[in-house]
């Protein structure tokens, strides 16, 4: 698991800029677009992000985080204007958001059919919101393999979230426009549970601070009074949803406090006010406690007694102009166009009069122009016109201020930080202040400021975890136990299975391919087993179940003396028992031509002979030569080195180590034990008990065969019927085993002088022994593995000791010595 994948960040739009949100993250092949919006400044293709640079056919999903224009106004032209539907993407966004999304794109088809910038029809308007899925907060959704995400409340109004994406293990949070400032109505953003490793966030307010919620309502009351006492008319442009409600909240409770105000009128002129304020009023579960709370008491906060709606006849804007002192809510916003616009060209001139911009102003926009207050402003007609009228700020806008989206970024502790949906100055200085508050507590977070279509790049090493079920997860593991079986790996998730429940979980099947390799046979069958013990030490011999005399090495490859003249090797197709099967190969093609061969095949007469020697680096039987190489090693390490026999230590005490061979370790005053039975090492000393265990290590594994230290099948020996490597390796051996032949052809020369057993015609008498007889009438010498510490253990031979074993029969103690582990 070597790759390591990008996660691909590019801004389509909002890059060092407020407006036309589009941000796409590419990973592991999966692409997700969050957002797609228009520019409030400009109109028609202009405003669209720019949606020529990606091919929208592979986009996987596109979620809209809330309704507002500069987020979700793009959406239709990008369903039914691009290759969108050639693919599968699907497009998310929730309840609320998609109620109030159809109202919003249909006032936006009304505004902009009256010009040519025209980006779409009210029939691909409808199209595109049936494709629209939605969903609720806290609902997991997994739109395709390998990609999950969760809405969160983001605030900012009625519906907005901040989507948590999973894709493939790598977590993202895209907060879109969120407050972490419960209001009069809304919620605040929420934590999410999990800490991301990307956090995508807004920046529109730089390192600006807004004053508390209180004092600014006071101070916008207070200022909407001393206008309308001085005889002038209020004009707040603001959108029709959103911050429009909170401000009708404050406005209605205000006029209600002050019986003087009854008689002033506050208009809401917005065609789309009675609509939206259904929508509202249906997803009262969504808002906070306040208002729920009101809702339940049969208190609808949304049923206004001082606001109205504006007539709908045309010309109505001149008629409350020039009307008695009123307050009127007016969209949209920038007061680029429409009865914002209209009301502020024609109050401007009266010094009686006041504006009061209530929310975030977009650069290029008239909102923005009017906040430095020029003598003069241009009509949408391009006439000048004096500009007299009072011009203040106070923002009710939802977005965070530095405070609290520096706090967010610290309570979700990302890796990595893209800042968006902010100008470049203000996201800059967002930038700074961040990086020297992490840098003042050593914290390592990286704070990026992509611009528009600049790809940001960004490297993960993650950990991949494989969840262990079925068979494998019946038993809990315990500290330092091996768990072996196959790894399934689907839709970026990895799963650990016995290969007895693969069908069950993953409905899936095995099978196994047996692979054969026929090999010309020059030289004597007991030359092959002389070389491969050599190379691979003990070496399994027996029938098949076809009675064909084979032997099967490292418990992986059988090679079976199938004619006189051929062997073939045959083995179940693994990576290991691949490598043990090419190594068998090259070992038997050499054999002929090795100077080892001709040395034992040379003799004055023509008939062959076994070989009369074991192998130099074949596996050592002898007990006592396996004890004598371990004390030979250690005496290279420790010097000196003593070798106790049970005799000796009969003094030493009573304890049951006491009566157990070992050999004794000796450094300057320290002394450390092995007992020769367990291979344990017992020492006064901590640090000498630690590093003799260390050389006894050495020295095992220095001594031992790979027969015993890699044993990677089955022994030879299995049920009668069982063909090689079909038996589970944890299944025991049958009771009846395959009629066992000679392990060593030179032990029988004697009887069978003229004997060729190179041909593999001659099957050795002890195999023709009655049923009954077998166990006892085996000449092989068996070695049994210990778990622990590969080491092996002889057993007697016909009942009688092996060579070696010592001349004393009486002595059952001093043979002890002769069966230890080594």
């Amino acid at each position: 698991m070597a790759d390591v994948p990008k996660l691909s960040i590019t801004l389509l739009g909002a890059g060092q800029e407020v407006g036309r949100s589009c941000c796409v993250l590419q990973y592991r092949g999966r692409t997700i677009v969050c957002d797609a919006g228009v520019h409030p400044a400009y109109s028609g293709i202009a405003s669209l992000p720019f949606i020529d640079e990606l091919d929208w056919s592979t986009v996987d999903v596109l979620l809209i985080t809330h309704f507002h224009l500069d987020h979700a106004a793009a959406l239709t032209y990008i369903m039914e204007k691009t290759n969108f539907r050639d693919g599968k993407g699907k497009v998310y966004m929730t309840h609320p958001t998609k109620a109030l999304h159809k109202f919003m794109m249909q006032d936006f088809v009304r505004m902009s059919s009256s010009n040519a910038d025209t980006l779409f029809t009210p029939l691909e308007m409808s199209m595109s919101l049936a494709s629209i899925i939605p969903v609720s907060a806290h609902q997991v959704i997994t739109p395709c393999p390998g990609i999950t995400f969760t809405p969160y409340h983001a605030g900012h109004v009625l519906g907005a979230c901040m989507y948590l994406i999973d894709i493939a293990g790598l977590k993202i949070l895209y907060t879109g426009d969120y407050s972490r400032e419960e209001d009069r109505h809304l919620v605040k953003a929420e934590v999410p549970p999990i800490h991301p490793d990307v956090l995508i966030v807004e920046s529109t307010y730089g390192v600006q601070s807004h004053e508390p919620r209180e004092d600014k309502e006071t101070r916008f009351t207070n200022l909407v009074h001393s206008i309308i006492r001085r005889g002038g008319h209020v004009l707040l442009p603001t959108f029709a949803l959103g911050r429009a409600q909170e401000l009708l909240l404050i406005l209605d409770e205000y006029w209600t406090k002050h019986p003087d105000l009854h008689n002033v009128p506050i208009y809401y002129a917005s065609s789309l006010a009675r609509k939206c304020m259904a929508v509202f009023q249906t997803y009262i579960h969504t808002m906070n406690a306040n208002v729920r709370t009101r809702f339940a008491k049969r208190d609808n906060p949304f049923v206004f007694k001082h606001i109205t709606n504006v007539p709908t006849t045309r010309g109505w804007e001149r008629k409350i102009a020039e009307g008695p002192p009123c307050v009127v809510l007016a969209s949209p916003g920038f007061m680029d166009s429409g009865p914002s616009r209209e009301l502020l060209e024609l109050w401007a001139p009266d010094s009686r009069n006041g504006l009061i911009v209530t929310g975030y102003s977009i650069e290029g926009t008239m909102a923005r122009e009017i906040l430095t207050e020029p003598e003069e402003i241009t009509t949408v007609k391009g006439n000048t016109i004096p500009r007299k009228l009072s011009v203040d700020y106070i923002s009710f806008s939802a977005h965070v201020d530095y405070s609290q989206n520096s706090e967010f970024m610290e309570l979700v502790k990302p890796q990595h930080i893209v800042l968006v949906h902010g100008e470049a100055t203000g996201m800059g200085r967002l930038k700074a202040a961040m990086q020297d508050r992490y840098k003042s507590r050593d914290e390592e977070i990286k704070i990026h400021t992509p611009r528009n279509l600049e790809t940001l790049e960004l490297t993960f090493r993650s950990e991949r975890v494989a969840k262990a079920i079925g068979t494998l997860a019946s038993k809990p593991p315990q500290p330092n136990d091996v768990i072996s079986g196959l790894l399934v790996a689907k839709d970026y998730s990895y799963t650990l299975l016995d290969p007895r429940d693969l069908r069950d979980f993953a409905g899936l099947t095995t099978c196994v391919v047996t692979q054969r390799q026929k090999v010309a046979l020059g030289v004597g069958w007991d030359l092959v087993r002389w070389h491969l013990e050599g190379m691979f030490g003990q070496i399994e011999e027996g029938m098949d179940k076809d009675g064909v005399l084979t032997m099967r090495v490292m418990g992986a490859v059988d090679v079976k003396h199938t004619q006189e003249h051929e062997l073939t090797l045959e083995w179940d197709s693994s990576a290991s028992n691949d490598m043990i099967a090419d190594s068998t190969l090259a070992l038997i093609a050499g054999i002929d031509k090795s100077p080892a061969s001709v040395k034992l095949t040379t003799n004055p007469h023509a008939h062959t002979h076994a070989p009369k020697h074991a192998h130099p680096h074949a596996d050592v039987l002898d007990p006592v030569t396996r004890i004598q190489r371990l004390a030979w090693f250690l005496e290279e390490h420790f010097d000196s080195v003593e070798l106790h026999m049970p005799e000796e230590m009969d003094e030493a005490g009573p304890s049951e180590d006491a009566r157990e061979p070992s050999l004794l370790v000796q450094i300057y005053e320290a002394e450390a034990v092995i007992n020769l039975k367990t291979l344990t090492v017992t020492s006064t000393s901590e640090s000498l008990r630690k590093r003799v265990e260390a050389v006894l290590d050495m020295a095992v594994t220095t001594t031992s065969s790979l027969s015993e230290a890699f044993t990677a099948g089955v022994p030879l020996q299995m049920e009668e019927h069982a063909h090689p490597g079909e038996v589970d390796a944890g299944s025991s051996p049958s009771a009846s085993p395959l009629p066992p032949i000679a392990e060593h052809a030179a032990e029988n020369a004697e009887s069978k002088p003229e004997e060729n057993l190179g041909s593999g015609d001659a099957i050795p008498k002890d195999a023709e022994a009655p049923a009954e007889g077998k166990e006892e009438a085996r000449v092989e010498t068996e070695v049994a593995m210990d778990s622990e510490t590969g080491g092996t253990k002889p057993e007697k031979v016909n009942g009688e000791d092996e060579e070696g074993d010592g001349d004393d029969d009486e002595d059952d103690e001093d043979d002890s010595v002769l069966q230890v582990h080594a």
